[in-house]
């Protein structure tokens, strides 16, 4: 057993050694395991360029291209889940990144060590996981993270001790926190998308939430934990599954004299390039370029999904029931005053585009095109608000309405 033991640290040294330092892509060699994901690249980071990472909580994220995962554990080392979480990787040749918990590490230092020479990165995560970060002055803040990585360092012993990655326990921030650990040149990792492999949920559906949030994402830092069972039985699963959907695994590691940091663009650090983040965030683009076309296509009824098999526009509730499952969800109830069935009317193949000057709102001269959202009058439930007196709609209105909507339909 120590004969396997020993080989088995040798070989995850000997592959260690192997990482292209500059980040290049590099398709792990994994013995005995032809069909493993692997390790596809190492990225080299620089703490003090960018101290926080992961978008559930801060702009920036790893510089990961499309389909790049970097897997993360928190909570531990602490057997037996740990080791078998180990075991796990180690047949995958798949290299993490660990958050010990200081008094753990110290509880179990062998465990730490092992994480270490099997060539994962370590990180801290504070001394006893107190889920009160946010609200905690900041000398008991800085009492755990400096108790905490001290800890671990002394359970790694004098072979290397913990990456300067710090993550906050319970993911409970605050700005002060956030100053502290940058000014201590500490990375801090939130992350991209989690599992809730904490919660009282099976393996599967840890498998489907970290699955389901990855593809949402397209790339990104999963935050697992080595402590539990159900992670346990779900990582093989994940392995598999992102190795069958053409992801890849990526192991983060800080700069040294040494070992410099793998060159990135500022853009990489990004979900979304910084130009998409730009035109989806309401209200920071105000103005609008105008094309020079004159028309715009038309919807055909049936892209809406309400037509039934006779190629009748569906408004009666039967028809509604009966109808099969279309490309948009149907009411429950028929859309119009009254049933009745009528052919999809024929329609022209373009409209005209809106006119340039909808859009002006007048800021002034020199704004003319700037927009603004302006929230919709109240609407009287049961009346209908005019210059005349209200009144309760009638039964001679209804068939008004229904008048309406048949000329719409056999002249549109």
């Amino acid at each position: 057993m120590l004969g396997f033991r020993c080989l088995q640290v040798c070989l995850a040294t000997a592959a260690g050694l192997l990482v292209l330092v500059s980040g290049q892509a590099f398709a792990q060699v994994c013995p005995g395991h032809p069909d493993a994901i692997g390790t596809s690249r190492t990225i080299v980071v620089d703490p003090a360029e960018h101290p926080r990472v992961g978008t559930m909580q801060y702009e920036e994220t790893l510089p990961l291209r499309d389909h790049e995962v970097v897997l993360t554990f928190d909570d531990g080392p602490l057997p037996p889940n740990t080791e078998k979480i180990l075991d796990i990787l180690a047949s995958q040749c798949v290299k993490a990144t660990f958050f010990m918990i200081g008094e753990v590490a110290q509880a179990h230092p062998d465990l730490a060590k092992r994480v270490r020479d099997e060539g994962h990165t370590i990180g801290t995560h504070s001394q006893t996981h107190p889920l009160s970060f946010q609200r905690m002055p900041i000398d008991q803040v800085a009492k755990q993270v400096d108790d905490g990585i001290a800890s671990v360092t002394t359970a790694l012993g004098d072979q290397g001790g913990p990456a300067p990655f710090f993550r906050i326990p319970g993911l409970l921030r605050s700005p002060a926190v956030d100053d502290y650990l940058a000014g201590h040149h500490l990375m801090t990792w939130s992350a991209d998308f989690l599992a809730d492999d904490w919660r009282h949920i099976s393996s599967g559906r840890v498998v489907n939430l970290a699955m389901t949030r990855l593809e949402a994402k397209g790339k990104g830092i999963l935050l697992l934990h080595d402590i539990h069972e159900r992670t346990v039985a779900a990582l093989p699963t994940i392995l598999h599954d992102l190795k069958a959907r053409n992801f890849h695994i990526v192991q983060i590691v800080p700069a040294t004299a040494d070992r410099p940091k793998t060159p990135t663009d500022p853009s990489e650090w990004h979900m979304r390039p910084q130009a998409w983040l730009a035109t989806s965030r309401w209200p920071a683009v105000r103005s609008f370029a105008f094309a020079s076309e004159g028309a715009t296509e038309v919807a055909g009824v049936a892209d809406l999904g309400v037509v039934n098999d006779k190629g009748n526009v569906i408004v009666s509730d039967a028809e509604i029931r009966s109808a099969p499952r279309q490309k948009i969800p149907l009411p429950s109830a028929a859309p119009w005053p009254r049933e009745l069935s009528a052919p999809a009317p024929a329609s022209p193949s373009q409209l005209a585009a809106p006119a340039e000057q909808l859009f002006r709102i007048g800021f002034g001269p020199d704004q003319p095109q700037k927009a603004v959202i302006s929230p919709p009058p109240p609407i009287s439930s049961g009346r209908a608000e005019s210059a005349s007196p209200s009144t309760d709609y009638t039964t001679s209105d209804r068939e008004a309405m229904n008048e309406l909507v048949r000329d719409t339909l056999a002249v549109h």
